[in-house]
């Protein structure tokens, strides 16, 4: 597979510049996240979710994305797309979309379907800007996207209950962001924040209804592991 270097998306939205240091991704980052949507309502029950993943080289700056969309009533694998590159932006907290998003954008685009909602590995609304990785996905994709982060960022919470399906609201500065939502009995909760399109309950209830039998969704878990075995070769 031909290896590239991603330094921009493809599709940048017009307003947004891509940014070359952290003071512009930052104000990036408050201009995108004015464009996110969070609804109300939910959306059509979809057929189909797409897992978004990125795996990195332990010893390079090498990194694969990967993309699993999955039926949502069998579970099955419709199709996979992996794109493998490096970064052309450095590791800073809070601003790890622009490490990753136009390495996934490109995975995206190689995919002949076109899933109903994108679940991404990492925050929607649950980011200091209101722009996690989801949100900024969602965003310039136009997708209904939904973030699923296995640790905490931001926010105040209680911890929920301790059977499948427990959740409670993780609040910053007393704005909901997210909830922490309890995917199996007794295991650690993950943290899900709605990125675009898309409501809070639904993306709790998208995430829970995808996590068959294991702390993630399945869809996230496939894409993880199609990432790790990209870099393997």
């Amino acid at each position: 597979m031909k290896t590239e270097y991603f330094g921009h998306p493809n599709n940048v939205l017009s307003s947004v510049n891509w940014p070359r240091n952290a003071a512009e991704a930052q104000q990036a980052q408050r201009e995108l996240a004015a464009k996110v949507r969070i609804l109300q309502v939910a959306i059509p029950a979809p057929a189909t979710v797409a897992g978004l993943d990125v795996s990195y080289s332990t010893d390079s700056e090498h990194m694969a994305a990967a993309v699993v969309v999955v039926d949502v009533h069998s579970g099955r694998i419709i199709e996979e797309s992996v794109a493998e590159g490096f970064s052309g932006f450095p590791y800073i907290p809070g601003l790890l979309a622009f490490r990753e998003v136009p390495i996934l954008q490109h995975a995206l685009g190689r995919l002949r379907s076109s899933p109903n909602v994108l679940l991404c590995d990492g925050q929607g609304l649950a980011h200091p800007r209101r722009c996690g990785i989801a949100c900024h996905i969602g965003v310039l994709t136009g997708f209904p996207t939904i973030g699923c982060a296995k640790t905490w960022l931001i926010g105040e919470y209680d911890e929920p209950g301790p059977q499948r399906g427990d959740r409670t609201t993780l609040l910053d500065t007393g704005e909901l962001v997210g909830h922490v939502l309890r995917t199996q009995d007794g295991v650690k909760p993950v943290y899900v924040s709605p990125g675009h399109r898309i409501s809070f309950d639904q993306s709790c209830a998208l995430v829970l209804q995808m996590s068959s039998k294991f702390r993630l969704p399945d869809p996230i878990r496939h894409a993880d592991q199609l990432s790790r075995r990209a870099l393997q070769g």
